[in-house]
Parts: structure tokens; sequence; C-alpha cells
């Protein structure tokens, strides 16, 4: 799980982002070409582990210019066998959460407007980077529709790419019964800005919405891969498993038609979920509005679709790294449409997509979202990470982890608890 190895998954994941790996090719020509419609794609057989993997292919247009805060649209028309040999360009990146000892979010409005230029070119990186790759056991896409998994990478929704999870070793540990799928979607500022302007004219929530339109191409695609589109599990760990769970209660839980039929969800990640248009998310708009230089625009969202992506990017670096320690400033909001209510009041109410759920937790989540040597009280502390509480919540929460260790170990599992174990309640609820 990801409380347990975060130091060297988060040094992971951003090596990650600096790999571009290629599949080893053996015999390529005897590889099948599948055709998608829109593309034609030969990927490459590996006969040590006996999977054939296709890897970068596109599932959505690039999300660039006006497409930037938009749904994702139809991938584009590719003349040509293209070779899906080779990883995709990550989407864009923050290798590191908030480090600030006081959360300036606390009064909604004071988040740092101070530009800090943090990029340093982003060569294999990029807002062209909705793909996903895709892997069957055997040098021939298999007869017998087999079941397939679909993992949704974590990474806080700031960080991670397709490289994180090893779809070919899914294949293998599933004794080749299974075909995997493994996607990406935007990160950040870029996946998950929110807003009323974000609302009126561009679309919430992303980086979800990229999730789910993957979620559709399997259901279009995956039988040319051997794959069963009514055997569909979705699974991630961390954010890749708050992602899950914000699929779990799309559209009020009544999905249609269904997109997967089962879950599974590690150290599951649900942050605070604000409606779209609350002071949090409307105060880190104009931030990313005034670090962008589009404060004096009539149209501040057209503005930053024309901006140049290096300076979004550096404000998308600069607003999570100000945030409070421990936090991930850019995350999914309560849109309305695609999430209607917050995933604890959905899930309360009984309705949900797919029919299973299988959920897992380890100790000591929330140890290293935490700085071991900060000097808070649990009320001052409670205060910060939850900045809408009331004095008397703050209280509340002092009362509820009293006597449980000292200042710092009750602190650990405020955080704990409140951002990861909920998925012990989830998996309750889900199985009523």
């Amino acid at each position: 799980m990801y409380s347990a190895t975060w130091p060297t998954t988060l040094a992971a994941l951003a090596l990650c982002s600096i790999h571009v790996a290629r599949a080893e090719s053996v015999d390529p020509s005897s590889v099948p070409v599948v055709n998608l419609g829109y593309a034609k794609y030969q990927g490459v057989f590996d006969r040590s582990t006996n999977v054939t993997s296709y890897l970068g292919m596109s599932f959505a247009a690039p999300p660039l210019g006006d497409l930037r805060w938009r749904e994702p649209q139809a991938p584009r028309q590719t003349n040509g066998v293209q070779q899906a040999d080779t990883e995709p360009p990550s989407c864009l990146q923050v290798p590191a959460f908030g480090n600030s000892p006081v959360n300036p979010l606390c009064n909604g409005t004071n988040v740092s407007s101070t530009p800090v230029t943090i990029s340093d070119g982003v060569a294999v990186e990029s807002e062209d980077c909705l793909f996903l790759d895709v892997f069957f056991p055997g040098p021939e896409v298999p007869r017998k529709k087999l079941p397939v998994v679909v993992h949704i990478h974590g990474g806080g929704y700031i960080l991670g790419n397709v490289s994180v999870q090893s779809g070919l070793d899914l294949v293998v540990d599933a004794d080749h019964g299974v075909v995997s799928v493994l996607m990406q979607y935007r990160l950040g500022f870029f996946g998950f800005l929110a807003g009323k302007e974000v609302k009126r004219n561009g679309a919430l929530n992303a980086g979800l919405l990229d999730q789910e339109f993957a979620l559709k191409w399997v259901q279009k695609h995956i039988d040319k891969f051997g794959g069963d589109p009514s055997k569909v599990t979705i699974y991630g760990e961390s954010a890749g498993a708050g992602s899950v769970i914000q699929h779990i209660v799309a559209h009020g839980g009544r999905t249609n038609p269904p997109l997967f039929r089962a879950a599974i969800t590690g150290s599951t990640f649900l942050p605070s979920q604000y409606k779209y248009d609350d002071t949090v998310p409307e105060a880190l708009y104009k931030a990313f509005v005034s670090q962008s230089g589009c404060s004096s625009a009539v149209d501040t969202l057209a503005c930053l679709r024309t901006t140049d992506i290096s300076i979004l990017q550096d404000a998308n670096h600069n607003i999570t790294l100000t945030g409070y320690f421990g936090t991930f400033t850019s995350s999914p909001v309560i849109d309305g449409t695609f999430i209607t209510r917050s995933p604890v009041e959905i899930l309360q109410r009984g309705v949900f997509n797919g029919r299973q759920l299988l959920s897992s937790v380890t100790s000591h989540e929330g140890d290293f979202f935490v700085d071991q040597n900060q000097t808070l009280t649990v009320k001052e502390y409670a205060l910060n990470l939850f900045p809408q509480f009331s004095d008397r919540d703050g209280s509340d929460v002092e009362r509820t982890y009293s006597g449980l260790g000292n200042s710092v170990e009750q602190i650990n599992l405020i955080y704990g608890e409140c951002r990861w174990h909920i998925t012990l309640w989830v998996d309750v609820s889900y199985r009523r």
C-alpha cells in the first residue's frame, strides 16, 4: 500500500515520469494489428513472459488549447499502422505534496499568489497524455474472451503514469487468464481545476472524466484484444483507489450503461471533497489565474487556454507545494452532474455502480503525511487540515482522540482515519 511505501513510491513515480520504456520486441511482424476504427496499432510479443503488449494507444484527443478543461473528445483519425511499443509521455506532474506548516486555505482566500518558477522543461511530460496500455496472454488475440482488469494509477491526483503498475506482470500473476489495461488521466490543476468559471465554460473533474472516457473505450474496444467487456474490474491504490470510489458513486450510482462489474481499492485516498463553487476551490482558481497572469482578463478561463504551458505548469507546481503539509490541493469536487453529492452521502443511500468491492488498508496510513516534528496541538492541527471547521469542531476532534498516544501520534491517526480508513466503512456500506 502507498502508506507503507510512499517515500519509495514518490521517488519511483518521479523516476517513472522521466522514464520512457520500450517493450522488448520479438518478431514484431507476427504480432496482430488491431484496428480501432480511428487508428491501427501493432503491439509487441514478449516470448519470455508469453504476453503481448500494446503501449501508448490514444484513447482521446489531445486536451490542448481550447480543449483544456473540457470533457475528453474522440481521438483523432490516424492513417497507417502505429507501432505500440513505447510507453507514452506522462501527464504533467508535481512530484511532491504541500509543505506549508500552516494551511493557507484556512480563510478560504489566503492562497499564495507569489509566482515561483519551478518547471525545468517537460520533455517526457506533456498535455498530450491521454493514452493507455493493453496486455493480453499469448502471441495472438485470445479466442475465448477473458476477464479484464483496469488499473487507475495513484499519486495524490498530482503525479503518476501507466508505468506505476506493470500490466504485463498482472497477466503473468493471473496465470495468463486476464487482459489488463492501464490508463493515464489529466493531473493537478490540469485535471482538477474547479470554480464557477470552469463550470460555466468547461468541465469540472476533467481527470475523472478522462478515466470514464477510458472505461468507455474499454467497453467499445477491449473485445478486439480478447477481453470480455461484461467482466471488467477496476482497481487502484491511493488516489487511484479514491478514483475507483468516484466511479462507484458516479451519476448518483446509476451510470448507464454500466462500465464495470467489480472494484478493488487499496489505501483509498478520499480527501475533503468540496462543492465546485465553495470558497476553497474558488480560492484555488483565483490563485491559479493570478499566477498564470490572467487576472485582468475578461474571460479568465479563455486566457488560461491560450497561456504558455510552462507558465501554467509553474502555477501548478507552486500552488501545490505551498499547500498545507501532507495535503494535495487539486482533487475531485462535487460538480453536480458526474459527482452529485459527496461519495459518503451517496454510499449512505445504498445505490452503487458495480456489484462487488474488495477494499484493504494498512496500519499507520497517515504517518508519512504528517510532519513528525510539528508542534501543533491536536485541535490546531484539525483546524488546519479542515479549513472550514469551527472552533467547536476542532475541540470535538481533540476530545475524540484524547488519550490515544502523544499529540503527534493522535495527529497521525486523524490523518490516516479521515483520509484513508474511510474505505473500511465504504466496504461495509457497499455490501449492505
